[in-house]
């Protein structure tokens, strides 16, 4: 699947064709065609072809004509397919045992120094009431690699945290899992719970030399089983797949472009592209072997710069940052293809309900709680959500691809996304946020066109007022 002499001609190759204006200007005007004039087609991908990206992925990013048309663009792009909304959510770790040996992980088993810990029942539901307090509906939920903690124990923990209801109307209604690869009996277990919604698994790194150095040893060490593992997780019927690489291990370029290669592998094998697409970047763990000087850190400039391109070249994806970056990146990338984002997070099992320490995976850099992440989402003029629709009314798999691709996916989103929030704003909102928030609501109200949409808003709003949870369409 990825031609590693493939993809450094590509980066050779384009270089030149990286320095013309008029090059730069017809991807970007191919890049929003595309977007906006796609058509459901066995014979065409949308988004820009691999040589493309690596056009854009050369463009110095001091060049500040290139960087604001190609930012420009992103922004214009995303805005189309997701409109205004960011999603958010929050990761759930339950056990930090693992028998793998990257070098980059506080996880890692020649960490003698990190306290394992395996969450219990209870301490499952106290995690997952701390969260709904902070008003999140959507999870990921994270495990090591450790026999001490299987699938199915892992598949119990789920369980237990989708039925777990808290005052005033603390519910989860989405929780998507990112797990060690998986044998297709395993995957099956997963769907036939009818809980999980996207499962997502991050290759780390592509290129194969830097995988073997830093994954010496244990069932992570495989290169190939990892990077087939969306194909098993579709075979057995996991239709919503979401894929990921580590910046920091290796070039950016190459590594873009192998994750966009894997990206139109699963597209045009399965008709189904990535649900998701995560871009975290290297950071400090406990005990890593990574030093600060490592070769390949990505700049900020250079990560915007590749955040916008990822747009572009699977603009039906959504795009996920974590806490892992500082609240000014942040805030930089909501307009460059970012449509979901986790807050409030702790990286160590039971972190949400007690206070541990050596307990966590990596260092976060943005520590601000949740409530003060929506506020500024809203003072930035961006809709907080955390519409769970799509997973409950089937919209997976190929059928989400049809409307994602289509830029129809706005029409069902954004009346979700007002119904969540305005539960937010009610539940737990503070006075600061309501008072911004429900000016926010009544506006998006006035710019819907559909009248029939319109009144199902209304009347919706007015049934939340009155205690019914869980709206949508």
């Amino acid at each position: 699947m990825i031609e590693e002499d493939k993809i450094f001609n590509f980066i050779e190759s384009t270089k030149q064709r990286a320095t013309s204006f008029s090059e730069i200007e017809n991807i970007l005007k191919k890049a929003k065609e595309s977007s906006a004039n796609f058509k459901a087609s066995s014979e065409y991908v949308q988004g820009l072809s691999i040589e493309d990206a690596a056009t854009l992925l050369n463009i110095d990013s001091n060049n500040k004509d290139f960087m604001e048309m190609l930012f420009k663009t992103a922004f214009e792009i995303k805005n189309m397919i997701y409109g205004n909304r960011i999603v958010l959510f929050a990761p759930l770790y339950v056990s930090n045992y693992c028998r793998c040996s990257c070098k980059y992980c506080g996880y890692r088993v020649e960490n003698k120094e990190l306290k394992r810990k395996i969450l219990t029942d209870e301490e499952v539901e106290n995690e997952v009431i701390a969260l709904q307090k902070q008003g999140h509906k959507r999870l990921l939920m994270l495990m090591g690699d450790h026999p001490k903690y299987t699938i199915d124990d892992f598949i119990k923990a789920v369980l237990i945290a989708k039925d777990v209801k808290s005052s005033p109307f603390g519910d989860i209604r989405r929780i998507n899992v990112e797990i060690p690869e998986l044998e297709i009996e395993d995957f099956k277990k997963l769907k036939q719970t009818n809980v999980i919604g996207t499962y997502a698994l991050f290759q780390e790194t592509y290129h194969r030399k830097t995988y073997k150095e830093m994954h010496p040893y244990g069932p992570k060490s495989n290169y190939d089983h990892r990077l087939y593992t969306m194909d098993r997780a579709l075979q057995a019927g996991v239709d919503d797949v979401g894929i990921g690489v580590l910046y920091g291990l290796y070039d950016y370029k190459f590594e873009t472009l192998a994750m966009l290669t894997h990206a139109k592998h699963l597209d045009k094998t399965y008709k189904i592209g990535p649900h998701t697409i995560s871009v975290p970047r290297l950071q400090k763990a406990q005990n890593s072997l990574i030093n600060e000087d490592h070769p390949y850190k990505v700049s900020d400039s250079d990560f915007k710069k590749l955040v916008a391109i990822i747009r572009l070249s699977v603009p039906y994806t959504g795009m996920i940052l974590s806490t892992r970056e500082a609240p000014q990146i942040r805030r930089e990338l909501y307009k460059l293809g970012i449509s979901q984002i986790s807050a409030g997070s702790k990286t160590e099992p039971g972190g949400y309900s007690e206070q541990l320490d050596n307990a966590s995976q990596f260092d976060i850099s943005d520590n601000r709680p949740t409530k003060d992440v929506i506020y500024e989402l809203l003072e930035m003029g961006y809709l907080p959500s955390w519409c769970t629709a799509c997973y409950r009314l089937n919209r997976t798999g190929k059928a989400f691809m049809e409307i994602a691709k289509k830029g129809e996916i706005h029409n069902c989103c954004q009346p979700n996304a007002l119904l969540s929030f305005y539960e937010y704003l009610i539940d737990y909102g503070n006075e600061k946020i309501k008072n911004l928030g429900f000016n926010i609501v009544e506006k998006e109200i006035t710019l819907l066109k559909n009248e029939k949409k319109k009144n199902f808003l209304k009347n919706s709003l007015e049934r939340i007022n009155n205690g019914k949870r869980d709206l949508f369409v």
